[in-house]
C-alpha cells in the first residue's frame, strides 16, 4: 500500500477548455507593491472556483468560469515558486510598419458566460475583495458576434484543437512538472478602423484573411509572395502544426466609434504564439507583414501563465 506522504495529488487545470461563450471580460491588472497586497490576491485566488461556483449557482447552464493568469513581474513573490520555464514579459515585435507593443500586466481574469449578468456580477465581487491591492490596467467587454464572426466579418477561431488535441495543445506536462496542468496566456487588444476596411473589395478582404467570407472555406496558401494570415498563423516545425486555442471576442462601441478584437492565446509552448506573432508582424519572408494589419492596431499586449486549478487553490493556504 502506497503511504499518503507518497501519494501524488491529482492535478486539476483551471477551465481553458470551457465553451466559446456568448460575452466575457478580460480584467487586466498590476499588483500594487507590498506583502499585504500580495496576501489579498492569494486569498482571493486561492478561492476563486468558490466564488464562481457563489455566482454561477444562479444559472447552471450559463457554465459561468474564470481563468486567471500571473505575470512574470510577480510570479515568484507571489507564487513562491520558480518561474515555468518559458514565462517573461511580452516582448514588443517591431516589423517594418507595425509593432506588436507589450503593456504592462501582473494578473489577468478571464470571466466568461453565456449570460452578461453572471459576468458582470463575479467580476464585480472579484474587484471587491481585490481593493486596495490592485489597479485596473485595461478591462474589455467582449461579446458573441453572430456565428462566432469578428467585426470584420469573418469567423473567428475555425483553427481551434477539438477533443484530445485541445488539453495537447494548451496544457503543460511533463517538459515542466513543476507547472503541469498550467497554461500560457498571451493577450493583445486590437482596435479596427471600419471605414478603411470597408473600402476593400470582399474578394481582396478573403485573400488577407484566406477564407471565404460567408462560408469560411479555407484557401489555398500561396505559392510564393504575400501570405496571408491563415498561413501567418499557423506554425509548422519540422512537419508538426503546433495549435493554439484561441478564445478572441469583439468589442466595441458605435458611440464613441471604437470596434475591436481582443485576442486571447492559451498555449502549452509560448514559444508557438510569439512565433506566430513575429511572422504577422515582420513577416514571411521579412516585409511582407501579416496585411491584416493594416486594419487591426494593437493598443496592449501582456503575457501571463495561468496555474492549474490545484495550483490557485494551494495559493490560498499560504
Amino acid at each position: 500500500m502506497t503511504p499518503a506522504s507518497s501519494r501524488r495529488v491529482p492535478i486539476e487545470p483551471q477551465t481553458v477548455d470551457a465553451p466559446l461563450s456568448d460575452c466575457a471580460v478580460f480584467l487586466v491588472l498590476t499588483i500594487r507593491d507590498g506583502e499585504a497586497s500580495l496576501d489579498t490576491v492569494r486569498s482571493v485566488l486561492g478561492d476563486l472556483g468558490g466564488l464562481v461556483a457563489n455566482v454561477g449557482f444562479r444559472d447552471l447552464d450559463a457554465s459561468l468560469s474564470c481563468i486567471a493568469g500571473v505575470g512574470a513581474r510577480v510570479w515568484t513573490p507571489l507564487t513562491g515558486q520558480p518561474l515555468p520555464k518559458e514565462l517573461h514579459p511580452f516582448r514588443p515585435v517591431v516589423g517594418a510598419q507595425h509593432t506588436a507593443v507589450s503593456t504592462p500586466g501582473d494578473l489577468l481574469l478571464h470571466i466568461r458566460a453565456s449570460r452578461r449578468d453572471l459576468v458582470f456580477e463575479l467580476e464585480r465581487q472579484l474587484l471587491d475583495l481585490l481593493a486596495g491591492a490592485v489597479d485596473v490596467v485595461d478591462e474589455t467587454v467582449g461579446f458573441r458576434y453572430f456565428d462566432a464572426r469578428d467585426l470584420l466579418g469573418f469567423v473567428d477561431g475555425t483553427a481551434n484543437p477539438v477533443g484530445a488535441a485541445l488539453p495537447e495543445a494548451t496544457l503543460v506536462g511533463d517538459e515542466d512538472p513543476a507547472h503541469a496542468g498550467g497554461s500560457y496566456v498571451v493577450v493583445q487588444k486590437y482596435t479596427h478602423p471600419l471605414q478603411s476596411w470597408r473600402t476593400v473589395t470582399a474578394e481582396q478582404q478573403e485573400a488577407i484573411i484566406g477564407r471565404t467570407k460567408a462560408d469560411n472555406i479555407e484557401l489555398d496558401d500561396a505559392a510564393d509572395g504575400q501570405k496571408s494570415h491563415k498561413t501567418l498563423s499557423t506554425i509548422v516545425v519540422d512537419g508538426v502544426e503546433h495549435d493554439i486555442l484561441r478564445d478572441n471576442m469583439p468589442f466595441g462601441s458605435p458611440g464613441s466609434g471604437e470596434f475591436g478584437t481582443y485576442f486571447i492565446g492559451y498555449s502549452r509552448r509560448l514559444w508557438v504564439i510569439e512565433k506566430m506573432l513575429e511572422r504577422m508582424f515582420i513577416g514571411d519572408p521579412p516585409g511582407l507583414h501579416d496585411r491584416l494589419l493594416d486594419f487591426s492596431v494593437p493598443q496592449t499586449g501582456s503575457t501571463f501563465f495561468a496555474p492549474s486549478a490545484t495550483a490557485l487553490e494551494a495559493l490560498g493556504d499560504g
